[in-house]
């Protein structure tokens, strides 16, 4: 397909982003052509946008990004046979080698060559995206584009939630409740955890995790958040503990939090190296603890699916703001400030 789109471009080094006219994206032979839908503001978009440390190191402009997105299929490369023009897809965000140990092990989500979408590669804050067949993730037409525009980070929440096993009749502690937090505070409510404690300084985010499930909301600058726990678990301390902040003093909070041989997930990612007592909250503590990052291809995608089929996931709270792309800074600027859930964006308008 040839011509022209908007796009929301990276255009220099700096705070800020631009609406641009850029070329619609060329396929290859094995990649798709998506018209985009729908299209959330992640995390990662903000760093990009702010131009923080992190950005300024690995970004490089131009570049149109975002990578959370839905959309319907208009244009298939020769060699393409599993996607047709007309699907309702999402994808999966990391482009993979498909060569490397760790892919031919099974675990490509920690591919050594991966490439991000939106990071290393155009985005989707844009009109049209192009992404390989492998990534393209079709969806259930009856869900709505803003809920599957969220796959992606909902994905984290959902490898997060189930590293290690499941959380079926266990408590469970989320640390820190941004979007990502708080679609792990609805995942595990839909896992039938018995109990779900979650932990956050924001109170709009933390409001928003007690309408998600949370049997109980804590804001640590409030009251102790370990001494609450323990209060709560006869003193044992939660069974399973999500570590979403990044925080130095949240993640030894959390791990205070844990009981003795339980099991902490750690998405979270501090700004830098941090000081923490291995010894006591891990080795004496027996725990097992796993590092998270992205959604297991496609372990994760197939649980989400199915947690939507359930009936018993209900994530349409956290989709707080619906907003043209023209709109972007205003979007933007609610995702800095954090009185926000999900914002989505809707290109082209």
């Amino acid at each position: 397909m040839q011509g022209k789109m908007q796009a929301l471009m990276k255009s220099r080094p700096g705070p800020g982003a631009e609406l641009v006219t850029v070329d619609i994206p060329r396929i290859g032979p094995r990649e798709v052509l998506i018209k985009v839908t729908a299209a959330s503001i992640c995390g990662t978009d903000v760093h990009i946008y702010t131009w923080n440390p992190w950005a300024q190191s690995r970004i490089k402009p131009p570049l149109v990004f975002g990578h959370e997105f839905a959309g319907e299929v208009v244009e298939v490369g020769d060699q393409v046979e599993s996607v047709k023009v007309g699907d309702y897809v999402s994808a999966e965000g990391h482009f993979v080698c498909g060569t490397c140990l760790q892919c031919r092990t099974g675990q490509m989500h920690v591919c050594q060559h991966v490439a991000i979408l939106g990071v290393d590669t155009a985005g989707c804050f844009a009109e049209y995206v192009a992404v390989p067949e492998f990534n393209v993730w079709k969806n259930d037409p009856s869900t709505p584009p803003e809920l599957c525009s969220v796959q992606d980070p909902m994905g984290n929440a959902v490898h997060t939630v189930f590293a290690g096993g499941d959380v079926l009749a266990k408590t469970v502690a989320v640390i820190g409740c941004g979007p990502i937090g708080i679609f792990a505070v609805a995942v595990a409510k839909a896992a039938a955890a018995a109990k779900v404690f979650a932990v956050e300084v924001n109170e709009y985010r933390l409001e928003l995790a007690g309408k998600l499930g949370a049997d109980r909301v804590i804001n640590p600058s409030k009251e102790d958040p370990v001494a609450v726990v323990k209060e709560l678990t006869d003193g044992n301390g939660v069974d399973v503990m999500l570590e979403m902040s990044g925080n130095p003093r949240a993640i030894d909070q959390g791990f205070k939090m844990l009981r003795y041989g339980g099991r902490a997930a750690l998405l979270g990612l501090p700004d830098k190296p941090i000081e923490f007592d291995l010894s006591n909250n891990v080795v004496f503590k027996g725990a097992e603890v796993y590092g998270v990052t992205g959604r297991r291809m496609w372990d994760t995608w197939y649980k989400m699916r199915g947690l939507f089929q359930s009936g018993k996931l209900n994530i349409e709270p956290v989709i707080t703001h619906r907003l043209p792309m023209s709109e972007f800074k205003q979007g933007f600027d609610l995702m800095i400030s954090g009185n926000c859930g999900k914002v989505v964006l809707y290109p082209g308008k």
